[in-house]
């Protein structure tokens, strides 16, 4: 399986003390071009993640935390397209390659994906093993009986029988059927793992034995994830850093303590005061009122201001400072810029 840089530690710091980042993403712009209009998915988001680390992507549905993931992967589905900013993958700025060399050398080798909805990501007129063979066929040239092989060894490496590899996907629950996704997703060795939402329609025991499966892979091989997902409490067990995004727009950043602990932005303290608490004091669940903006249309300044109780007039005029408070924690509000 992926063995990790020799010169590299589980922090992402090298040897000679300087931060080693495995992915930079700078100033990218993903839009889908419809008949209504531009809808600016994602816009000028920005952020790095070093070797070994879990980041997370929070916030509400249509965001563009998804977007952003099959950005990554040049995957964004028509009337979809990347058009501005750069990823950089290892140094590299894989905007750059052709498709071919991107297919042969990043997808699936360097960058994979955990899909949202594994029911809705096997085939389910073929085998688990067949489905998973076929990623060796594909990238490796690996015949079959040998790509069946493997298949046993990634289904019992996430915990599944390896007998599973003659089962059709109707014969699996849905705890199990994520296993296969994540096997498929580690199938190449790659180094950084994208989960799109991995626990959706579980119930919330297999969603904590799916996440104890991530956190345990992520330290046995040293791989690093981009986690999605809208349940900040669920991100804050698993995720080192956590990037919440709203309106196409990254609006914090930090590590996972810091930003669950001291929120800054209203809108994660929006987020956070609807997550239920089982301990401390008891508080009154908060909503967090309006709806998300109509991205072919976005408010002039700051996005969130129609539904901020915070709102200033400048908020409504002039797209928020990015401000670096201590720990390399960011915030894009006005609040903590004109302090």
């Amino acid at each position: 399986m992926y063995e990790q840089d020799n010169g590299i530690d589980m922090a992402g710091i090298s040897k000679n003390g300087v931060e080693d980042y495995l992915l930079e993403v700078s100033d990218l712009k993903v839009y889908y071009f419809t008949s209504r209009g531009v809808v600016k998915a994602v816009d000028n988001v920005g952020f790095s993640i070093r070797r070994g680390e879990i980041l997370a992507l929070a916030g509400e549905s249509g965001c563009g935390k998804s977007t952003l993931g099959y950005a990554l992967m040049r995957l964004v589905p028509p009337p979809g397209r990347i058009v501005g900013g750069s990823i950089k993958f290892n140094g590299v700025d894989v905007l750059r390659l052709s498709e071919e060399e991107f297919r042969k050398k990043i997808r699936w080798r360097g960058i994979s994906m955990i899909f949202q909805g594994a029911m809705n990501s096997l085939n389910p007129v073929m085998k688990i093993g067949d489905q998973i063979a076929e990623i060796f066929r594909i990238h490796l040239g690996l015949p079959k009986q040998e790509g069946i092989k493997r298949a046993r060894e990634l289904l019992k490496m996430v915990g599944l029988d390896p007998e599973k590899v003659n089962a059709y996907p109707h014969e699996l629950s849905g705890g199990m059927k994520q296993r296969v996704v994540i096997a498929m997703a580690l199938a190449l060795n790659p180094p950084l793992i994208i989960a799109d939402e991995p626990t959706t329609a579980l119930d919330v025991v297999v969603q904590a034995q799916i996440l104890n499966l991530l956190k345990s892979l992520q330290r046995e091989k040293g791989i690093s994830m981009i986690v999605i997902s809208h349940d900040l409490s669920l991100l804050a067990e698993i995720a080192d850093s956590i990037a919440v995004m709203y309106a196409g727009k990254i609006v914090e950043y930090g590590s996972s303590d810091i930003v669950y602990k001291n929120p800054q932005h209203p809108y994660t303290l929006g987020l956070i005061d609807s997550i239920p608490r089982l301990s401390g004091e008891k508080t009154e669940l908060k909503g967090i009122p309006g709806e998300p903006p109509d991205l072919i249309n976005p408010p002039p300044g700051c996005r969130f201001h129609p539904r901020c109780p915070f709102a200033m007039d400048i908020c409504r005029k002039e797209e928020p400072l990015i401000v670096e408070l201590k720990y390399g924690h960011r915030v894009a509000c006005w609040l903590i810029a004109k302090r």
